[in-house]
């Protein structure tokens, strides 16, 4: 008997899972799927990175996920994402990145290499902390540059727009993201993405008069090759208490790493 590997993914799928599950392991199972989490630490993004990174590790056996987490993206050797079957940018900026980094994602997501899951920090567009604008990234993202936010945190009713995509399966029509800064960007990514839900600005638990208008809060990118999907809240540990969030997550999960496919 022998196997052929001319065919494998980037990933190494075949090569990993003979070596894994028949040779080492000796279980005729799936290898674990590689993740890439992108963790920053500390600031204001911390109790929900904190709580993400504990939820993810507490369930990647049930979801047969290998993680590994960095902390910035700036020394990422070039070719490394390629072995990634998913980049997960839990708390993130699109900036301070090296340029083999930067490289590296646009083929990663321009070639459909792997998938991508992107929450709230992932989209703060713009000219930040002496770096310029990554605008690849802003196209991916719907051709936005961010503008302002919600400094002082509030509960916002989200209401979803696509029911029949995977990752709003059995989701309810209408549900509560707690303590959320609420991003607003200079243009609407509408007419550039797909939107899954956006947020009811009238229902800000907090007097606040910085609105959007029409705010999507969730949305993919279909004209890239990767599966993706952005998610604007991402600021608190709350989320992780919250059904509709936890659901969404692991929809997001099972379909960037094609579960069942």
């Amino acid at each position: 008997m022998y196997w052929d590997y001319a065919s494998d993914t980037p990933q190494g799928d075949e090569s990993r899972t003979l070596c894994l599950s028949l040779m080492k392991y000796r279980k005729g199972t799936e290898a674990p799927r590689k993740v890439l989490v992108l963790a920053e630490r500390g600031g204001l993004h911390e109790g929900f990175t904190a709580a993400g990174l504990q939820w993810l590790e507490g369930q990647k056996e049930r979801l047969n996920m290998e993680l590994t987490i960095l902390n910035q993206a700036k020394d990422i050797p070039e070719g490394e994402l390629r072995k990634y079957h998913l980049i997960l940018q839990l708390n993130y900026p699109p900036y301070a990145w090296s340029e083999a980094a930067k490289k590296d994602m646009q083929e990663y997501i321009d070639k459909g290499i792997g998938s991508y899951i992107g929450f709230h920090h992932a989209t703060l567009l713009g000219e930040f902390d002496g770096f310029g604008m990554w605008d690849w990234f802003s196209d991916f993202m719907g051709k936005i540059r961010y503008k302002n936010y919600i400094a002082g945190k509030s509960d916002g009713t989200v209401q979803l727009e696509d029911r029949t995509h995977p990752v709003t399966k059995d989701i309810p029509g209408t549900f509560v993201i707690p303590d959320d800064e609420w991003y607003i960007y200079e243009n609407n990514p509408r007419p550039n993405v797909h939107v899954l839900a956006h947020v009811d600005e009238c229902s800000y638990t907090l007097d606040t008069d910085i609105r959007m208008g029409d705010h999507p809060v969730i949305w993919t990118n279909p004209a890239k090759r990767a599966r993706n999907v952005y998610f604007q809240f991402g600021h608190s540990k709350k989320l992780f208490d919250t059904p509709a969030f936890i659901c969404l997550l692991e929809n997001s999960l099972h379909w960037a790493l094609h579960d069942g496919e």
